[in-house]
């Protein structure tokens, strides 16, 4: 019995060692295979650090909160996973089965026009703002490329959503139909590669007096402003050092 056991050769035999080095490596390879790909992430805190500007997230959008921010349900793998066929995976429905189990996003690189909050008055434009975001994301599958997590424990992300099988980028769809500003911030501001373009498609819905400057601009007041003059913390979507949290309001 001993020498059995002693016996090392037996250890070297390519018939035995073979086996467990696939078995081993398979098991490795999938356990990677599965955190980085199909593992799904409820919430924005669970977001791995090595994750952010590197990797997106697919999901179904189950609730607009705003008219710049929304609740995604991560279907990692999307249909091919089996998201929405089998009947193990099925996106939760009601706000129960949701409840902590959705990513909160905030659009990077616009400032929408104020819904009315805790007494305050709405912005003008705010209500078509919100029509249109419902509209063109609510229930649908995006795709939420993000850099940060916020003071509000949101990802801040670039945001694409499929329209007539056409790729499209929700903030500049909302710059576009002039219901947003390009965000403006001292510092930490977030646009991914896209300040540039939103600019420029701000300039362009400007001179075509699009939406909210179709009207009166000896009245405009940009979004911020408008925070500013309600007494309202301005929106300010830092990144947040590892470790710290804050509590997450809607906006």
């Amino acid at each position: 019995m001993l020498s059995s056991v002693t016996d090392w050769s037996r250890y070297q035999d390519p018939r035995n060692v073979l086996p467990v080095v696939v078995l081993t490596a398979g098991a490795f390879f999938f356990s990677t295979f599965y955190r980085s790909y199909l593992k799904r992430v409820s919430q924005a805190i669970n977001i791995a650090p090595t994750f952010w500007r590197k990797r997106s997230l697919f999901g179904k959008v189950t609730s607009v909160g705003d008219n710049d921010n929304f609740r995604l349900f991560h279907t990692p793998g999307g249909r091919l996973a089996g998201w929405g066929i089998l009947p193990w995976r099925k996106v939760p429905t009601t706000r129960k089965e949701l409840m902590g189990k959705t990513v909160h996003i905030r659009l990077a690189g616009i400032d929408a026009p104020e819904l009315p909050h805790f007494g305050r008055p709405a912005q003008p434009y705010s209500k078509e703002a919100m029509d249109f975001l419902t509209s063109y994301i609510l229930h649908r599958r995006v795709r939420a490329y993000v850099y940060h997590r916020d003071q509000y424990d949101r990802a801040v992300a670039t945001v694409y959503v499929r329209r007539w099988l056409i790729r499209r980028d929700v903030g500049l769809q909302m710059l576009k139909k002039g219901l947003a500003t390009v965000f403006e911030a001292n510092n930490g501001a977030e646009f991914g590669k896209m300040e540039e373009k939103y600019r420029t498609t701000e300039r362009w819905a400007r001179s075509r007096k699009k939406g909210m400057w179709g009207g009166d601009m000896d009245k405009y007041e940009s979004p911020m402003d408008f925070k500013k003059r309600m007494g309202t913390k301005h929106e300010h979507p830092v990144s947040l050092k590892k470790g710290t949290r804050q509590t997450t309001p809607w906006r």
